[in-house]
């Protein structure tokens, strides 16, 4: 035996590594030494951990072991020893551990439930199996209890509670009805993963009395059902949309462990309106490709055989157009124990040492603990050869009585593992298991390799001689290896011979004989050579062999690797391959192999096929016309065709074409036939009835085709019934009365003789009705009149000739003809979506009345008026048509705040049916589009007057207006922003307490009770002084504005601006007298002159001037307007700038040219609070026109 050197205790890794690798002894998979070794038990088959039995039948507790002497077998049951004998209804099986305890004769299953362990045993140790727990299935009554009806409103969510009665397994939950048909689910309506049904948003349908949970027991096969479940939803109008909602699981986070292995199972389920969609992320990460699979309409994330890394936080997110709502699951994955490297039987001999080594993982980290034979090794007697340090056994020096059973448990709070190894410690004298006198046969110069299987414990020492009294082999020219094998590297003749293979230890000594035979090699003493040949010549490839005599060769030959062609120009003979009448397909390499049972030879050699010998100068040419055709063997339908190829001009001919002409039938024109190999000369060819043919051929090479040959003579065929039948069959209606059935016509070689004509038939389909049949010629269409309106007919179109019918067609479906649908659809509903959006729906029209093909429904809808104008206007009626039997669709660009009006109208292909009654609906406000204009007039010092125009579409009633302004000053930096609202019915507003020559900028939009509209904005500057520079013309651009308050602050256009202001101002004054003395009458004398009694002088206490003015015209001036009763003017009130009258509210000149208007007396200046007089001669208006 091998020395073993002493290794020092601080290499515990180096003799762990040394003991696994060569102090175990390996035991040969050989039946017959395995039934003769003895052999600690070894559990081969028992029952599940978690065993759950059915309470109506026998339970078998399976345990099966093996080992040598065969073992015993005994039980525990909840940690203490079960005396099987003393129960009558418990049995053993013979020869196993297997146990039947007999329930169905009189037992009862739950007083057998507990903790079951079986022990197999022999003199060499003693296997355990794990804790089997043995529990019967149950299926417990749902418990009663009295459900109330579930009254819902439509649009709200709802669930419906199964919890289903304990039942061991859990059973499998479903929902039905009192038919038994499985309730349908969808996104709205789902099960969730305890059992309830989950309803998102109610609808009218859900609406029933017999929601039913059942719950499905497989272990029993029955089935319990809770009391049926009434749900009834009411309407309220409108519904109202909701955002999304969790029902579970509830709150925004919650956890959840799975172990490691296992399905990972995720739920939500939202409540909303509409009904919400499920999305699934990980924070941080990925979903596991491959692995991951969404269930129950995206509510259910399922990951399989999770792992650690699954472990991270999983949010699901339920969105509709209301909004989202989400919720994160923390995953934890644990792990039960897990093998890493699980114990394995060690043999050993005696004085050897060893490990067993038990590692596994987990989480958290299981611990680890071991056992001898069944018993805690605590308190198993001791061994001293054995060491126990954690998770190794180490075995140092071991005897025969160190053989024993060991197991390794593997625990944390999730499982366990348990596994049984045995140390198995044999004294055995060595055996050889090679068959004795075993023969090999080798070729000589090759290895040679003689077996020596062999066992004994301790190892046997094998040696080897030659001969019977040969000295023991050693030397550079064998090699001997660990499992016995003998190797010759290069065996020779001489190493012919007797080979004794001599296996001994300390207990005995055996020998073995082998026999070695040395065969001459296999050569080919005369290879095939390179060949090359000209087309349509012969060649022939030798390969002569020499072998030894002993073997018996075969010989294979091959083109190109692959098998020689199924061609009878191929001979094969004893030492060679001929190949007849070559052609340029032959080219290739050609090999010989041949084969003993023991060595294999080839040689190989290639072959080139040539035209004739080159010529100097070789032309290559499309071929000649084929000549001489000749038509043999004819028959009615087949004939035979050969020609003599014309000269191929130094390019082979690759195929021919044939064609035909039919002279019968169309004269001059020639079609395809067929074609053939260049190198066939004759072809048999399928001819048709009734037709005069003529041939011809045409040969073709790669350079091109060649001028087809001369005719052949004509060959008329005899006439038959014709093989086919019309196509492209279709029966249509043209009118709502009748059907058109039309066909394709045979062309003239197809009608097989002849007298073509067609036999047209047809039958009302689903009616008991016989055909009714016509024959026509020459035509393709049949018109059948009288039919009713759009029903099905079955079709067919047969034809015939003088000499028969053809074939019997097959039947195609036609329809008659389509008229106008006669019914609307009814019950036509509009949701209103938003301001611009609606959703129409109508119900379908039966499709009887649809009275052709249904092409979809037209929905025509037009705006009445809009609700915010009051105002009608020309009706535009818009059309939407959605194809198919579709029933709802979308109304777009709809205008807010209107009054629409609809209708739907059916369509088939006739065209549209009556339209559904007029359904009126109402657009909700939007928000206002811009004022329509936005002007800034009578600057002063310190304010400016706004103008502005109503939005051209207020989408709704006006709730108010939004001025925002703010200063610019010279650098065009903006200043703080003032916000001020106005009330809607306002069109103007003085804003004072301004700053003096300063540009504003304004921001100005509408607003109704939805939101603000766009806005409009505008500059505007206040004037300096009284004579200062105004503002330039409204809706002026911003960059000329900038320039002209630039310009204003230069001292000489300030002069300048100053004395063309006093230049007109003087010229206006006096303009003004000169036209208001001459242009003015007293009223008193006109009247005197007149006496008109309508026209009455007004009194001064009126505070009207008694002036005349014009019928149309005639309108009061307001009391603040008053002249002295001479008609003139005083002195103190013709002082006021001429500007508190020229921007008077009713400021005007009459048709005589006197100004009649008002003004405010005050001394003072004050900016006007009036419109703007497009006429009074004011200074502002003349400065602005000047500028």
């Amino acid at each position: 035996m091998m020395k073993k050197k002493s290794i020092p205790a601080s290499k515990p890794f180096l003799i762990l590594f040394l003991c696994q690798i060569i102090s175990a002894l390996d035991v040969p998979l050989d039946s017959k030494l395995l039934e003769e070794l003895s052999q600690p038990p070894t559990i081969t088959h028992q029952s599940p951990k978690d065993y759950i039995v059915d309470p109506r039948e026998n339970i078998v507790i399976q345990c099966e072991a093996k080992g040598k002497p065969p073992p015993s077998f005994s039980w525990t049951r909840n940690g203490t020893h079960f005396d099987i004998d003393k129960d009558a209804q418990v049995t053993m099986k013979p020869n196993s551990g297997t146990l039947v305890i007999n329930i169905m004769n009189g037992g009862k299953a739950e007083a057998y439930e507990g903790v079951y362990q079986c022990t197999a045993r022999n003199e060499r140790g003693a296997a355990i199996s794990n804790n089997i727990v043995i529990r019967p299935s149950r299926s417990p009554l749902w418990t009663k209890e009295k459900l109330e009806p579930h009254q819902v409103r439509e649009g709200d969510s709802l669930v419906l509670h199964c919890r289903p009665p304990v039942g061991l397994p859990p059973p499998i939950i479903f929902w039905m009805d009192n038919a038994f048909q499985r309730l349908p689910q969808s996104e709205r309506v789902s099960q969730g993963l305890n059992g309830d049904l989950y309803f998102s948003n109610v609808q009218p349908e859900d609406t029933r009395e017999d929601y039913i949970c059942y719950a499905r027991f497989n272990h029993t096969q029955t089935i319990q059902q809770k009391q049926p479940i009434s749900v009834k939803v009411f309407s309220t109008k409108p519904v109202t949309e909701r955002q999304p909602v969790l029902l579970t699981p509830t709150g925004s986070t919650s956890t959840k462990v799975e172990l490691r292995g296992n399905v990972l199972l995720l739920e939500c389920i939202a409540a909303g309106l509409p009904t919400p969609v499920i999305r699934w992320i990980k924070e941080g990460g990925e979903l596991p490709a491959n692995r991951t699979f969404f269930e129950n309409f995206k509510k259910t994330l399922k990951i399989i055989d999770v792992s650690e890394a699954d472990s991270g936080n999983y949010k699901c997110i339920a969105r509709n157009t209301m909004g989202s709502v989400h919720h994160v699951i923390s995953v934890t994955v644990k792990a039960a124990p897990y093998w890493i490297t699980a114990p394995r039987n060690l043999v050993l001999s005696p004085g050897e040492d060893g490990t067993l080594i038990c590692r596994a993982n987990g989480n958290p980290k299981p611990s680890i603990s071991w056992l001898a034979n069944g018993v805690p090794i605590a308190i198993a007697p001791e061994d001293p050869s054995r060491k126990v340090d954690g998770d190794t056994i180490i075995f140092s020096h071991v005897q025969e009585r160190s053989s024993a059973v060991y197991q390794c448990n593997a625990s944390n709070e999730y499982g366990y593992l348990l596994a049984n190894a045995f140390v198995n410690v044999l004294a055995e004298p060595p055996r050889i298991l090679t068959p004795a006198n075993k023969l090999y046969q080798v070729i000589a110069d090759s290895p040679a390799l003689l077996d020596c299987a062999y066992f004994g414990s301790p190892k046997p020492e094998i040696e080897w001689f030659k001969g019977v009294k040969g000295s023991i082999l050693r030397g550079n020219e064998y090699v001997f290896h660990d499992n016995g094998t003998l190797e010759i590297p290069v065996a020779q003749k001489d190493s012919t011979g007797t080979y004794t293979c001599v296996a001994r230890n300390e207990l005995g000594k055996i020998q073995n004989e082998v026999h070695l035979e040395i065969k001459d090699p296999t050569m080919i003493i005369k290879q095939p050579e390179y060949k090359v040949v000209q087309r349509y010549g012969q060649v022939s490839f030798e390969c002569i062999i020499k072998h030894d005599s002993t073997l018996l060769p075969t010989v294979i030959w091959l083109k190109d690797n692959d098998e020689l062609p199924d061609d009878e120009r191929f001979l094969v003979g004893k030492d060679n391959l001929t190949i007849m009448n070559v052609t340029d397909k032959d080219d290739g390499t050609y090999t010989c192999i041949v084969n003993t049972t023991l060595d294999s030879v080839s040689a190989s050699a290639v072959l080139t096929v040539v035209a004739a010998p080159p010529t100097p100068a070789i032309i290559y040419a499309r071929p000649n016309p084929p000549f001489d055709l000749e038509l043999t063997g004819q028959l009615e339908r087949t004939i035979d065709l050969s020609w003599i190829p014309g000269d191929e001009n130094n390019s082979p001919i690759t195929h021919f074409v044939i064609e035909y002409e039919d002279g019968l039938h169309e004269p001059g024109v020639w079609h395809y036939q067929t074609e053939v190999p260049g190198t066939q000369t004759t072809v048999q060819l399928k001819l048709s009835p009734y037709v005069n043919y003529s041939f011809r051929v045409v040969a073709v090479n790669k350079i091109g085709r060649s001028q087809p040959s001369e005719p052949s003579e004509q060959y008329l065929t005899k006439s038959a019934s014709p093989d086919e039948n019309p196509a492209n069959v279709q029966g249509i209606g043209s009118e709502p009365d009748n059907l058109v059935i039309t066909w394709e016509s045979l062309k003239g070689f197809q009608s097989n003789g002849p007298g073509l004509q067609y036999k047209v038939s047809w039958r009302q389909k689903d009616v008991d009705d016989e055909w009714t049949s016509v024959i026509v010629a020459n035509v393709s269409k049949y018109i059948v009149s009288g039919t009713p309106t759009f029903v099905p007919y079955e079709i067919k179109v047969q034809a015939l000739n003088d000499l028969g019918y053809a074939p019997e067609p097959s039947e195609v479906i036609g329809h008659s003809g389509e008229d106008l649908p006669m019914v609307a659809p009814g019950n036509v509903q509009v949701h209103v979506i938003n301001s611009t959006l609606a959703k129409v729906h109508w119900d379908p029209v039966p499709l009887k009345t649809v009275r052709g093909h249904l092409q979809g429904y037209k929905v025509y809808y037009w705006k009445v008026q809009s609700l915010s104008r009051r105002s009608r206007r020309h009706v535009e009626k818009k059309i939407l048509t959605f194809r198919g039997n579709k029933t709802f669709g979308m109304l777009p660009g709809l205008e807010p705040y209107s009054s629409y009006k609809l209708n739907v109208r059916v369509v088939n292909g006739k065209g549209e049916g009556p339209a559904s009654p007029d359904k009126v609906f109402k657009t909700p406000e939007g928000v206002p589009s811009s004022p329509s204009y936005l002007k800034i007039t009578n600057p002063t010092l310190d304010s400016l007057t706004l103008e502005w125009g109503s939005p051209t579409h207020p989408n709704g009633v006006l709730t108010s207006y939004i001025l925002k302004f703010q200063p610019i000053n010279n650098t065009h930096e903006l200043g703080p922003l003032v916000e001020i609202r106005i009330p809607a019915n306002e069109s103007s507003l003085i804003l004072k307490n301004l700053n003096y020559s300063t540009r504003y900028k304004f921001y100005f939009n509408a607003q109704t009770s939805v939101g603000s509209g766009s806005q409009i904005t505008e500059e505007a500057v206040t004037i300096m002084d009284e004579a200062g520079i105004l503002h330039p013309a409204v809706g002026a651009g911003k960059a000329m504005a900038s320039r002209q308050v630039d310009i204003a602050t230069q001292g000489w256009f300030i002069g300048l601006m100053c004395a063309v202001a006093l230049l007109i101002l003087i010229l206006l004054i006096v303009c003004f007298i000169r036209r208001n003395k001459g242009g003015k009458y007293p009223v008193k004398e006109k009247e005197d002159a007149h006496a008109d009694p309508e026209i009455q002088p007004m009194k001064e206490d009126d505070g009207t001037f008694g002036e005349y003015s014009d019928a149309e015209d005639h309108k009061p001036l307001k009391k603040g307007s008053r002249t002295p009763s001479d008609r003139t003017v005083k002195k103190e009130d013709s002082d006021d700038s001429l500007v508190d009258y020229g921007e008077g509210v009713n400021g005007q000149f009459n048709e005589d040219g006197s100004f009649i208007g008002q003004y405010s007396g005050k001394k003072e200046k004050e900016p006007a609070e009036g419109n703007e007089s497009s006429e009074a001669p004011s200074p502002v208006n003349a400065m602005n026109s000047f500028v």
